[in-house]
């Protein structure tokens, strides 16, 4: 079943309207500014081996955690900051999980010299098939396998598939202009 059918299903009404307003307002939607794009990588990395319900549940927590996902703060973070990170009960304590988040800060400051952005960088890459995708993440990136990149991609606009044609968002995602619709 897909996420746009699945949604209608799920009980009780706050889990509904939890997973309703990331469907409605973010999945599949492009993502212009840097720190966003890093924050749903976070968020993707930490959605591994847990439901995306934890994830979402856990996302203001994320954003207090990592400094609202400025990537230049969480490239900065020091030892000191990966021991706050790993206790604080608010997130996901997994320490690759923590030490990906500011790796990928670096690699993403690297990125940002070298194509001006983030978001740059991507759109210099596409389109490419998924499998050249995950290539990529994994030789630029830690903690980023197959399931990691895809949504990540498809979450952001530059792969389809975060909508069925026939749901209501697919049509506003397409008005947004998505990478993947070019």
């Amino acid at each position: 079943m897909a996420y746009c059918d699945y949604i209608p299903t799920m009980q009780p009404e706050a889990r509904r309207a939890l997973h309703q307003n990331y469907h409605d307002n973010h999945y599949g939607f492009p993502i212009h500014d840097d720190n966003e794009l890093f924050g749903r990588l976070i968020m993707e990395i930490n959605q591994a081996g847990l439901s995306w319900e934890t994830i979402l549940r856990k996302e203001e927590a994320f954003r207090n955690a990592y400094d609202n996902f400025d990537i230049a703060k969480v490239a900065a973070y020091t030892e000191a900051d990966r021991k706050r990170l790993l206790a604080d009960a608010g997130i996901i304590r997994n320490r690759l999980k923590i030490n990906a988040a500011i790796e990928n800060a670096k690699a993403i400051r690297q990125l940002q010299k070298e194509y001006g952005s983030f978001e740059k960088w991507l759109e210099h890459h596409h389109p490419k098939p998924l499998f050249e995708w995950v290539k990529l993440f994994k030789k630029t990136f830690k903690f980023t396998g197959g399931e990691i990149v895809n949504e990540f991609l498809m979450s952001t606009g530059y792969l389809p598939g975060a909508h069925a044609p026939a749901c209501p968002v697919h049509a506003e995602v397409l008005k947004a202009k998505p990478k993947w619709a070019e």
